[in-house]
């Protein structure tokens, strides 16, 4: 192999290594960095946002027409409770891990009533038998995010009132 080879295939092989590690990690900067902004107050607690305006972008491209709520969760002390309570329009829980993995989602159509899951990093051995949703993180912190269709500064406000009963909390004991 000629000495212009084995510069090229080094130049290729540092090329590769570098695309795949910025594949994995940036992924997991940025949903960091959304989980440090989300517990400058502490964790697992819901952040209700401002009404959605050309001006705000907090979320990456959010929609105006939704309320959204956002809980950094942090399962290093035990497992965390979910609640959200229901809404009369289209809502969604989704559920995303460190490396901003999106693996959990309920909406309206499949819990009409809300929803209460204990997220944890891992379901008990009785969880099928206390009749609770229990969810597994990938990760021990991430982003519970709620979206409330709310399209109008009415049921904007009327979504903010009924967020301020969603839960978000290591429950003590």
């Amino acid at each position: 192999m000629s000495g212009a080879a084995k510069y090229v295939w080094a130049a290729l092989i540092v090329a590769v290594m570098s695309h795949l590690a910025v594949i994995h990690a940036v992924p997991r900067v940025f949903t960091g960095v959304a989980i440090s902004r989300l517990s400058e107050s502490g964790f697992n607690a819901w952040r209700f946002a401002p009404r959605v305006t050309p001006e705000s972008r907090a979320i990456v491209r959010p929609s105006p027409d939704f309320a959204y709520s956002a809980c950094a969760y942090d399962l290093s002390d035990g497992p965390v409770t979910i609640r959200v309570k229901p809404w009369d329009g289209y809502w969604s829980l989704s559920l995303y891990a460190s490396n901003s993995d999106n693996f959990y989602v309920v909406d309206d159509r499949e819990a009409r009533q809300g929803a209460v899951i204990t997220l944890t990093r891992r379901i008990p051995r009785d969880a099928e038998d206390s009749g609770a949703t229990y969810v597994r993180s990938p990760s021990t912190r991430g982003i519970a995010l709620i979206r409330r269709l709310a399209p109008t500064p009415d049921a904007y406000a009327a979504a903010a009132q009924v967020a301020r009963d969603d839960f978000c909390a290591r429950l003590s004991g």
